[in-house]
């Protein structure tokens, strides 16, 4: 998927790019996210004669000072998207091979896998896979955009690949 190339290719160019200015790792990782979700859905207003790293380092720019906006004007509220009503209806059933791969796990050892991963995370993880939730019902869950979920599934999936990956070959 041409979605889990762009996550994979600039993710760090994003993150090291926030955490330097938000000095905070969380917050870097949070507007990370947002960077990518809003970036995928608009991907069709990215112009080619532009440079992809450059659009999405701007998009989260623009992210983070919206959020020090709202910071200054003392609003508690979490920065939301738009969601167009179709993307509810797309239906998000069909098990990807990385579900399969957390499906076909031992428990056990899938567990402790999951208890490598930061919090937020281990939530997602936890909402899908073991909940047995929708994206939809996630993001009603976690009060976020359901774009922010899938992108933050789409992160968690990796990062749980890698820590199983890393722990067989040992």
């Amino acid at each position: 998927m041409a979605f889990n190339y762009l996550l994979d290719t600039f993710w760090n160019d994003v993150f090291n790019f926030q955490l330097k200015r938000t000095l905070n790792e969380y917050e870097a990782e949070d507007i990370t996210i947002q960077s990518f979700s809003k970036a995928f859905d608009k991907i069709e207003t990215f112009k080619e004669t532009y440079n992809f790293k450059t659009w999405l380092i701007q998009i989260s720019k623009n992210i983070h000072i919206d959020l020090l906006r709202k910071k200054n004007a003392s609003i508690r509220s979490k920065t939301t998207s738009d969601v167009d009503e179709s993307v509810y209806k797309i239906i998000d059933d069909t098990p990807t091979p990385e579900d399969k791969l957390i499906t076909e796990q031992n428990l056990s050892q899938l567990l402790r896998y999951i208890k490598q991963l930061k919090p937020h995370y281990q939530e997602v993880i936890n909402l899908r896979y073991f909940q047995e939730l929708s994206y939809k019902e996630i993001s009603e869950v976690l009060d976020e955009p359901m774009n922010n979920i899938k992108v933050k599934l789409l992160r968690a999936r990796k990062l749980l690949a890698e820590i199983i990956n890393t722990n067989e070959k040992n």
